[in-house]
């Protein structure tokens, strides 16, 4: 494989570059420089807020882009590169519509924080691992006091069997995307992964077969399309083994860094 076109590395946070344990590899950092010194721009895309990826990649921060709240967010060091922030009245019927859902555990998420109703310990627990800044509150929809990305939902058994069903017709004016196993995000109708990525290539210059994209499940989908070398983990859902050109092993065999070594190479 010839890898000497890529100029750009999209890749996803969890069941992708970080592993079970929620931890990126030490030999993912050992490796960073490398692609600095190629030229090669590196972007983390997740549906983690901006914080949360932050805390992963500190020590890089000032060198890659980060796209959060599944392409609601994109900032580049210090300076913002695009906000698509949903309408209070959209918000509303949202999480109007997710309190239909059998014990609903509802996430809104904002610039400055993320907001829950719920305070069950085992969810707090749980949702803390990709929302550090969050707070606890009674009541969302009185939640005015900052710019909204979307509302995320949380299912402990399956969120494409327990909950898409009841919010599935909320996506003819916004974006309702199953983004984990137990996870569903409900977004601006822009806010995705793939026009994200578009934004960057047309803004870097750089091309679909320059591009190099990694992912495990359906909010990567449209990043995966923008790119010759895209990749699915070994431990990705169906649907993007279905669209990716590669497969890679997975996130807990650094299927990501074991793709990067060649491309350095």
């Amino acid at each position: 494989m010839d890898y000497s076109k890529v100029k750009m590395v999209i890749t996803d946070m969890d069941g992708t570059l970080l592993n079970s344990n929620h931890e990126v590899s030490d030999k993912f950092f050992k490796l960073f420089p490398a692609l600095l010194k190629q030229n090669i721009h590196f972007v983390a895309a997740s549906g983690r807020q901006y914080d949360s990826i932050l805390g992963k990649l500190e020590s890089i921060k000032n060198d890659i882009t980060i796209v959060a709240e599944n392409g609601g967010f994109g900032k580049q060091g210090e300076t913002i590169l695009f906000s698509r922030d949903l309408a209070q009245e959209k918000i509303n019927e949202t999480i109007l519509a997710a309190r239909k859902i059998k014990n609903p555990y509802i996430v809104l998420c904002g610039l400055n924080s993320a907001y829950v109703e719920s305070k069950d310990a085992e969810f707090v627990a749980t949702f803390s691992q990709f929302y550090t800044s969050f707070t606890i509150v009674d009541d969302l929809t009185k939640v005015t006091n900052d710019t909204f990305f979307k509302v995320a939902i949380f299912n402990k058994e399956c969120s494409e069997t327990h909950v898409l069903p009841f919010v599935k017709h909320l996506d003819t004016d916004l974006q309702v995307t199953v983004s984990g196993k137990n996870w569903l995000d409900i977004s601006h109708h822009d806010a995705n992964k793939g026009v994200a990525i578009k934004y960057l290539q047309e803004k870097l210059n750089i091309t679909k077969a320059e591009t190099m994209v990694f992912g495990d499940y359906n909010n990567d989908l449209t990043m995966l399309a923008l790119s010759d070398y895209s990749y699915a983990m070994k431990n990705a859902h169906p649907n993007v083994k279905a669209i990716a050109n590669y497969e890679t092993k997975s996130n807990d065999e650094n299927g990501v860094e074991f793709i990067l070594e060649q491309v350095i190479r």
